[in-house]
């Protein structure tokens, strides 16, 4: 199957076959035709599956055969770098078409915002935010919705478990009742089905390989103590020619610590969080994508927010607070179809948690063994943890 079979117009698979597109994944040859029919969706996918494309293309193609302009779709996404990446693969798929999109996403100081409001009381085809920063402007009264089409959220999972809810429903609010309704997400919590109940009209559903890492990621688990950890990273990424590199760490403090310990250790690395301004996170982020940082140390704020295919490693060096946020981490590795590996520190107190996440994605991550001069690993003992769960969604607890 390509492509053409979907009767795309000609504009939009213009820009497919210049951008090297030619066969669709299952979750774009699932969705594709229920929005052209115009039908809400509720799908289910992981990272990686061309979920972007999936609703993208469509919504283009009604875009593109509309002659006369006005604001016809809204995406709603959980964070800046997600927001700037889908508005990014918008401006690639709508290169040859009419179609126009803004992103709003906040940061940067007032001189930004009056720039977003200056672009949104000029009207675009697209426009693709985050809900915090999309309310500000709706509560001043100058974006109009009146003609709206398509109402977008992509990872509304995270949203919900971002503590988005309210604000979702407010932006709801503000757009017409008759629309198409579009959801995205690699998990499908009791709240988002509340959401769905709530504002779709027998949606058509899919679900793509939910919850699971893609079959290209290559495994592995370290078992050790806490102050083996930074030794172990810094002897698995000296000397070693792998492209790029992406750590996670839990907290905005270990990612400033790690990125110390690293550079210290002579190695290219840089550190993103949410405590840098926008324009600090964007040019990390594009040193990373162009090779001029070898290692990028992140929270969870990227787990689902960043588009590099060429990322060859993924180490946890501390194990995620949510079972799906592992699957999310190591998918920034084998995307589209390639291969990668992903590395996880399991010190003692998150054994336990390394269990949950085996019987999340229903396989054993296979355990390394430590190198001999780093001293001996802790016992397997992951129930003595068992009064340590997983945080459960419960609010705006955001990293």
């Amino acid at each position: 199957m390509t492509f053409h079979d979907f009767n795309l117009c000609e504009p939009l698979l213009d820009g497919l076959d210049s951008m090297g597109f030619d066969n669709p994944t299952p979750i774009q040859q699932q969705v594709i035709p229920s929005i052209l029919a115009n039908r809400d969706v509720i799908a289910g996918a992981q990272t990686g599956t061309g979920k972007t494309a999936a609703y993208l293309l469509p919504m283009l193609d009604r875009i593109s055969r509309n002659k006369i302009p006005h604001t016809a779709a809204l995406i709603i996404a959980p964070t800046r770098e997600l927001a700037l990446q889908i508005d990014q693969a918008l401006q690639g798929f709508a290169y040859f078409t009419h179609a126009s999109s803004i992103a709003v996403y906040g940061g940067g100081d007032g001189i930004v915002f009056e720039q977003e409001k200056r672009s949104l009381t000029d009207g675009a085809s697209v426009i693709v935010a985050t809900p915090g920063r999309l309310l500000s402007h709706l509560n001043m009264g100058y974006v109009k919705f009146d003609q709206l089409d398509c109402l977008v959220l992509d990872e509304a999972d995270k949203m919900l478990d971002m503590g988005f809810y309210d604000d979702i429903m407010r932006i709801i609010s503000f757009l017409p009742k008759q629309r198409q309704n579009l959801f995205f997400s690699a998990t499908m919590p009791p709240r988002m089905r509340e959401l769905a109940k709530r504002i779709m009209n027998d949606p058509f559903e899919v679900s793509i390989a939910l919850s699971k890492p893609a079959e290209g990621i290559l495994q592995g688990a370290y078992i050790l103590h806490e102050n083996q950890k930074t030794p172990l990273l810094v002897k698995l990424l000296t000397g070693k020619e792998l492209s790029s590199i992406l750590v996670f760490a839990s907290t905005k403090s270990g990612v400033k610590s790690l990125e110390r310990e690293l550079r210290q250790a002579k190695l290219s690395a840089k550190a993103i969080s949410s405590d840098l301004s926008q324009q600090e996170r964007e040019e990390v982020l594009l040193s990373f994508r162009n090779h001029r940082t070898r290692i990028l140390v992140a929270t969870d704020i990227l787990s689902r927010g960043i588009d590099i295919d060429d990322i060859g490693l993924v180490v946890n060096y501390d194990v995620p607070g949510d079972a799906e946020d592992y699957v999310h981490r190591i998918g920034r590795t084998a995307r589209a179809e390639t291969t990668g590996v992903a590395l996880t520190f399991v010190n003692e107190k998150d054994q336990y948690r390394l269990a949950q996440i085996e019987k999340l994605i229903e396989k054993e991550v296979p355990r390394i063994p430590l190198p001999t001069e780093l001293g001996e690993s802790p016992a397997w003992n992951p129930k003595k943890q068992s009064r340590q769960p997983f945080r459960k969604n419960s609010g705006k607890g955001k990293k």
